[in-house]
């Protein structure tokens, strides 16, 4: 008797949200099956990966990236042009880290400058992540939004603290994309989604964010949680659950011990740029393997590395 594979059909789609314009432009979601399951159906448009800047020279980034960037990173444009020119990255992810009231307290108009310098040297989507003060971010994202109109970014994130005014300039005012952050649970996810197409931002205008960690660091919350949460939006078909999901691993990463450590810290575990690659990728792989449409890394070998992932599971 010939084999027959056995495939298993769902109820519903991932949306597909835009980002960018003219041929660079990145398209997240479609897929109506599981991460790679080709072979139960259609597995929309494959996942992309972006890199890391940030607008003040990121002091706390161990001494590889200087090697790397440090002729560029004191000028945000220049750094994200040199990004797209030698880098695999699909997408470029500005961090407003000078914005944070604790640090160099950046007026949101300065950013706006900054974000705006950026989106005009590079023809790569744009994300454009805050500081992670909830009050600045969404005052940032006011002026951040209105100055790159038309350039169709995504706005990383709208949280509970600022969904409204993240959402009313981003997502309505100015037409860019907005990401609705919540804290690695199912409920809070869609709590999130709810929140902002009540306030009036086109579901297809929304991705999530749905948290992460490094892996090794509570991990198996965020693979479980993904897993919830893609599989409401197929078999369920629930439809506050069918959006993209962007993942910013080098957020999580860039900060763990078994990252960053000098070597001199501890000489058994050798280098901390071939243990930063390290934990990148395994952190990378495994969300883009649980659900995500895109990633954020920092090191130009990391997003080499997953963007060959994808290219031999798509």
């Amino acid at each position: 008797m010939a084999f027959k594979m056995s495939t298993q059909k769902v109820t519903g789609t991932i949306n597909v949200v835009e980002i960018g314009t003219g041929d660079k432009a990145i398209k997240l979601g479609g897929e109506q099956v599981l991460p790679f399951y080709s072979f139960d159906g259609e597995t929309g448009n494959a996942p992309v990966v972006g890199a890391e800047i940030s607008d003040i020279q990121p002091e706390e980034w161990i001494d590889c990236y200087s090697k790397i960037y440090g002729d560029v990173w004191a000028d945000p444009a220049k750094w994200a042009k040199y990004v797209e020119d030698n880098t695999e990255a699909d997408f470029i992810c500005l961090r407003l880290n000078g914005a944070n009231p604790d640090g160099a307290d950046k007026t949101p108009e300065e950013c706006a400058e900054v974000a705006k310098a950026v989106a005009d040297a590079i023809t790569l989507p744009l994300v454009v992540a805050g500081c992670g003060n909830a009050e600045k971010d969404g005052k940032v994202f006011d002026k951040v939004s209105a100055a790159l109109e038309g350039k169709n970014i995504l706005v990383l994130s709208a949280v509970e603290d600022n969904y409204k005014a993240v959402g009313a300039a981003a997502g309505m005012a100015y037409g860019q994309k907005v990401a609705a952050e919540s804290a690695v649970d199912i409920n809070l996810a869609k709590q999130m989604n709810v929140l902002l197409t009540q306030l009036g931002v086109q579901q297809e205008n929304i991705v999530m964010n749905v948290g992460c960690s490094a892996v090794g660091y509570g991990y198996e919350y965020v693979a479980s949680t993904m897993d919830r949460v893609r599989l409401a939006g197929f078999n369920q078909n629930d439809k506050a659950l069918q959006i993209p999901i962007i993942t910013p691993v080098s957020f999580e990463v860039g900060h763990v011990k078994e990252a960053i450590a000098p070597e001199a810290d501890v000489p058994e575990w050798g280098d901390n740029e071939a243990r930063t690659i390290g934990m990148e990728v395994s952190t990378a792989a495994s969300v883009i393997i649980g659900g995500a449409n895109a990633v954020i890394l920092r090191h130009p070998e990391s997003i080499k590395t997953i963007k060959g992932l994808v290219s031999a599971l798509a």
